[in-house]
């Protein structure tokens, strides 16, 4: 080994360059325009959106009442023991995931991943202050910070800070009644972990889409690694036709002429693709790794072809199966064979089926529900009249807006009795979108039934009084053999 390789001068860290992308229109423009607007839109004013859910809860349609460990959606109540809801809204959003990168590659790191959707503004904002991608550039360059550049600069970031100012807010208005809390919150009366997550979704907001960027897709996310496994020679993504665009080169006069006739490609190396990237990559190298299909570069180079009076879709949505094809001059197969396919049927047949099997779920569930707990210590108890008793804790849960009498029962031995700790009735009272836990009393009486056994299966039913909706748990009364 030579001692140039151990030099202090040799680094291999290299500082990030900022990328500037330039602007453009066209169709995949105009509809990232729209997904980020019905996105943000979403995000922002969700929590506004007021439901009535009578006296003892806030009037929000979508709110995450994590002191009651609870979630709401519209007319939707998850209780914490219905995580099978949120454990399936998961799996459909993996599945749903898996679907579209095999059908379409990285379409959801393009168009809806909240990187994206938020870098695209930060973008915007810099734009309509510092110019387009020529003008960024010179102020990036410029050594000596003068007022302009103080100004221009001060007045981006601001901007930036109150986007992510009001990402935060808008992520904490999810856990509290909004209007309560942002009134709390000015009045500096909110609790201080509100403050403490607005600062952090304000700070991380501003950090990922003023400077992080493209780096949070390149080294902090773990998708592009794991998309390969997504990906076939069938799947479309955004690619370049390089057996029609190469060798590229200017179209200058003469070159085509004579002795100096030079057959080029269609692409003219005007670096459109590449100026209009946000990830700053050339997709005329092939498939990277940094490439998030947002398809920014099919509309800069379309707007080129038209220009020079070449066909468009000289950079577009493709597959590796369509490029043996086309190399000889056969046409492509059509979006639907590579969108319909075994991969994407399987996927959509997983996905349809964990959708149907939740809302099943939603609508058989009864708005009442318990559990039964017996209590160990002691497993019975012998009265003085030889009576056997069993103690068990009941937990009795009411979805309902109001409060309601709930008539605890048993049957399956007609012997069995009940009676309720606190009270000579069987009758409770559950206060309204609760969990109440009642200690109930179940007893033989002495001699009631020959026992063969010192268990004894019953069942306990609740019945809500207000409505007769019941609900039921099997269980055992323990010490008739005894």
């Amino acid at each position: 080994m030579s001692s140039t390789d151990n030099s202090p001068n040799d680094n291999l860290y290299a500082a990030r360059e900022p990328i500037f992308p330039r602007r453009v229109t066209g169709k995949f423009r105009t509809l990232k325009w729209i997904i980020m607007a019905v996105t943000l839109g979403i995000y922002y004013l969700t929590p506004w959106i007021r439901f009535d859910r009578g006296p003892n809860l806030p009037d929000q349609a979508v709110l995450v009442d994590l002191a009651n460990r609870r979630f709401f959606f519209f007319w939707i109540e998850i209780w914490p023991h219905e995580f099978y809801f949120i454990a399936g809204l998961l799996i459909m959003a993996g599945l749903g995931l898996f679907l579209f990168t095999s059908a379409a590659g990285r379409v959801w790191c393009g168009y809806t991943c909240p990187q994206t959707v938020w870098t695209d503004l930060f973008i915007l904002v810099e734009r309509w202050i510092e110019g387009d991608r020529n003008a960024r550039l010179r102020l990036h360059r410029q050594k000596r910070m003068d007022l302009r550049k103080f100004r221009l600069r001060m007045t981006k970031f601001i901007a930036w800070l109150l986007i992510g100012l009001a990402t935060g807010g808008a992520w904490v208005f999810y856990f509290a009644d909004a209007p309560t809390l942002l009134r709390d919150l000015f009045t500096l009366n909110a609790h201080p972990a509100a403050y403490l997550t607005v600062a952090i979704a304000t700070a991380t907001t501003f950090f990922f889409g003023g400077f992080a960027r493209e780096q949070i897709c390149i080294y902090a996310c773990p998708w592009p690694r794991i998309q390969a496994a997504m990906m076939d020679e069938d799947t479309l993504t955004v690619a370049y036709r390089h057996w029609r665009g190469e060798p590229r080169g200017k179209h200058r006069k003469g070159e085509n002429a004579g002795e100096n006739k030079v057959e080029l490609g269609d692409c003219i190396d005007c670096m459109a693709c590449v100026n209009v990237c946000p990830m700053g990559i050339d997709i005329r190298d092939g498939q990277q790794l940094e490439c998030i299909t947002c398809a920014l570069c099919i509309d800069a180079c379309d707007d080129i072809m038209d220009k020079i009076g070449k066909p468009r879709g000289l950079i577009d949505y493709m597959s590796l199966a369509d490029e043996p094809a086309e190399t000889a001059g056969a046409a492509p197969k059509s979006v639907w064979k590579h969108v319909l396919r075994p991969r994407t049927i399987l996927y959509t047949a997983l996905w349809s089926a964990v959708g149907l099997g939740l809302v099943f779920a939603l609508f058989i569930r009864s708005d009442i529900d318990m559990t039964v707990a017996p209590v160990r210590n002691p497993t019975f108890v012998t009265l003085s009249d030889g009576a056997i008793r069993n103690i068990y804790d009941v937990r009795l849960r009411n979805k309902h807006g109001d409060d309601r009498p709930f008539r605890v029962t048993v049957a399956g031995d007609p012997t069995l009795s009940v009676q309720v700790e606190g009270t000579p009735y069987e009758v409770v009272t559950v206060p309204a979108d609760q969990m109440k836990i009642q200690r109930v009393y179940v007893m033989a009486p002495a001699g009631s039934t020959p026992a063969t056994s010192d268990r004894t299966e019953f069942t306990f039913w609740v019945t809500d009084m207000t409505n007769n909706d019941r609900a039921s748990v099997e269980t055992v009364f323990n010490g008739r053999g005894q």
